[in-house]
């Protein structure tokens, strides 16, 4: 059974700084690419950030480049999210997901909230 399950959302501070994991089974890891994505509350699913099958190339959306970082452990078959200068506006679900084309698997989603 795949499984894609994130962990390391919670509650920050603007300006703050949290670390996104998702823990990946039940397929072989290192032959898939990876990504972020988020949804608000009220808006549609957003992609974020993308990692290919070896780490060795990375994509970020404009609005987080600089303040966040995709990487990927394949040895320990985990893909992270490194979030620093949180704003506001990065409040969200964040989801991985897992694809080679598109992305078939998913995981459940951890809730990202950036408030004082």
């Amino acid at each position: 059974e795949v499984q894609l399950v994130e962990s390391g959302g919670g509650l920050v501070q603007p300006g703050g700084s949290l670390r996104l994991s998702c823990a990946a089974s039940g397929f072989t890891f290192s032959n898939y690419g990876m990504a972020w994505f988020r949804q608000a509350p009220g808006k549609e699913r957003e992609f974020v950030a993308a990692i290919n099958w070896i780490g060795g190339s990375t994509y970020h959306i404009d609005s987080v480049k600089g303040r966040f970082t995709i990487s990927r452990d394949n040895a320990k078959n985990t893909l992270y999210l490194q979030m620093n200068s949180l704003k506001a506006d990065d409040t969200a679900v964040y989801y991985c997901a897992a694809g080679r084309g598109s992305y078939d698997y998913w995981g459940q989603g951890t809730q990202v909230t950036v408030s004082s």
